[in-house]
């Protein structure tokens, strides 16, 4: 079987796309992490202590009627090392070095008919979990779960290992990460693109350095074995799961793995892992052209809410052409180069609400303010307004080279650069030159396996057909693979789905509540 694709072109070089960024943030992150319980010996159920102070850091007060509590549980570092075999509990006997991985309990005050927990995770690789539980616990008016779901399932996040709170990875420098996510998206010259190149390997050596042979234990593998010690440390004897973006290729391992422990498993916004690196990014070339598109569209129609309408696309690229030449300065000296433009651009496609914020931006940047810019670009890389970094890159950089066993050499990169930019105008170029990523990534892999989930009930893969990031066709791929899959499909725009829509919301909730899978070919409309 191969045992491929991590999932998106990511950081280092030129160009970077996150599988992941699915859920409104209410309030900016911050670095303050709370004092948790220790964690006990490897396999001890979860010691929850009540952590309040979670939702008030990230969103300012507590959810109506939610409960928080948080844990911190152990496992071992190297699964394998400590006697993990396919389909066995996680459960190992073994002593050795073990990472702490952070867990969030959010219970409704109203439960009842309690099933059991559900585990999230929102993609990236190297979004917070724990984050992710907090949103979603605001209920639908604010984009989280339905009242039907948070009174029936605790909610349970948790950061797997090498992000934020669980033994988090940080091994790139604010102002490496500053140098890659300003630099020209398509570096045209030898001596462009040879910078480019310096830098991802700089990166590469630094990181090398501080963790050594301790990187490839950051794989998708040995996170889907600690999804598993998860479920035993809270007490449920079936996984049900809902994932995200590369949260779909968490699930999937995991349910290759361990297939007997499933309830239901909610994959929403479709990575297919069979697909190799170079497939992968322009398959996600060929998506993001397309929500670019549909956002071009959109400006034609509505031009009364998009400024730089009837021709978005001309005034995209124009300002990616002048942010090369003749950077906008902004009012604390920071200038808006074409990397910072690229990614405001990205950062807007991956929800149909983003739209109107581009067309602001890209209108009051040929004005000359790139604020807008900067803020929409920022939130994408969670950088803070005095230039620090979270670890959400360090962590999606370490977790998807550890998956990836094969990469193209710097000649074929530089050629798909060339053949990718006439194919996809705007995002085929950074993409190729974002396959730098893992190039110079040291220390072994540790790929992930594809293939059947033998044994496990049907699990629910969800795909959006405007999805920029995953696109739809992975889908049934996805579903395919794992044998049990059966497809959802929502005929919207952004990435992911649930629960964007009422037709997409009771189709999940009947299957997570019920264990009822929608009919064969459901199509969601739009609204």
């Amino acid at each position: 079987m191969t045992r491929r694709w991590r999932v998106l072109a990511t950081v280092v070089a030129a160009s970077l796309v996150l599988s992941g960024c699915t859920l409104p943030v209410f309030a900016p992150r911050t670095d303050n992490v709370p004092d948790r319980a220790p964690a006990g010996p490897v396999g001890a159920a979860a010691n929850w202590q009540p952590c309040p102070e979670t939702p008030k850091d990230l969103v300012g007060r507590s959810a109506p009627d939610m409960r928080y509590d948080c844990a911190t549980i152990a496992v071992p570092r190297d699964w394998q090392a400590a006697g993990a075999t396919t389909g066995a509990t996680a459960t190992p006997g073994g002593a050795g070095a073990t990472f702490d991985i952070a867990l969030i309990r959010v219970r409704s005050t109203k439960q009842k008919d309690r099933i059991g927990s559900l585990l999230i995770n929102p993609g990236g690789p190297g979004g917070s979990g724990v984050d992710t539980a907090v949103y979603l616990s605001f209920g639908s008016a604010f984009g989280g779960l339905p009242d039907d779901i948070t009174e029936r399932f605790d909610l349970v996040g948790f950061d797997p290992r090498g992000v934020s709170r669980s033994s988090p990875v940080k091994c790139i420098s604010d102002a490496d990460l500053d140098s890659n996510f300003g630099y020209d998206p398509d570096p045209q010259t030898q001596a462009e693109f040879d910078a480019s190149v310096a830098l991802s390997q700089r990166i590469g050596e630094e990181c090398g350095d501080k963790y050594g042979d301790q990187l490839r234990l950051y794989s998708t593998e040995q996170a889907a074995r600690d999804m598993d010690a998860i479920r035993a440390a809270v007490g449920d004897e079936k996984m049900t799961y809902l994932g995200y973006s590369y949260g779909t290729l968490l699930g999937a391992t995991y349910a290759q793995l361990f297939p007997r422990n499933i309830r239901a498993l909610v994959l929403d916004g479709a990575v297919d892992p069979e697909q190799d690196v170079v497939a992968g990014s322009e398959s996600q070339a060929k998506g993001f052209e397309l929500a670019f598109t549909n956002f071009t569209q959109w400006c034609a129609r509505t031009p009364a809410r998009c400024p730089i309408a009837p021709d978005a696309r001309g005034a995209v690229t124009d300002a990616l052409a002048k942010a090369d030449v003749s950077p906008v300065r902004g009012r604390n000296g920071r200038t808006a180069t074409g990397g910072w433009v690229m990614y405001a651009v990205i950062s807007s496609l991956y929800t149909e609400s983003g739209w109107e914020e581009l067309a602001k931006g890209i209108d009051e940047l040929a004005g000359g303010d790139p604020t807008q810019v900067f803020e929409l670009a920022d939130s994408y890389a969670e950088r803070t307004a005095d230039g620090h970094y979270s670890n959400l890159f360090d962590a999606n950089l370490a977790i998807n080279c550890a998956d990836e066993d094969s990469v193209p050499d710097l000649a074929r990169i530089r050629e798909l650069q060339s053949q990718w930019r006439t194919k996809y105008p705007l995002f085929g170029a950074p993409l190729a030159v974002g396959l730098l990523s893992c190039l110079y990534w040291p220390g072994q892999r540790d790929p992930y396996p594809t293939g059947a989930a033998t044994g496990a009930p049907p699990i629910l893969v969800v795909g959006t057909t405007g999805d920029p990031a995953t696109p739809y066709e992975q889908t049934p791929k996805l579903a395919g693979m794992l044998g049990v899959g059966k497809v959802l499909t929502w005929e919207g725009e952004g990435h992911t789905a649930y629960p964007q829509t009422a037709c997409i919301t009771r189709a999940v909730d009947a299957y997570l509540l019920d264990l009822t899978v929608p009919a064969a070919g459901l199509r969601c409309p739009p609204r």
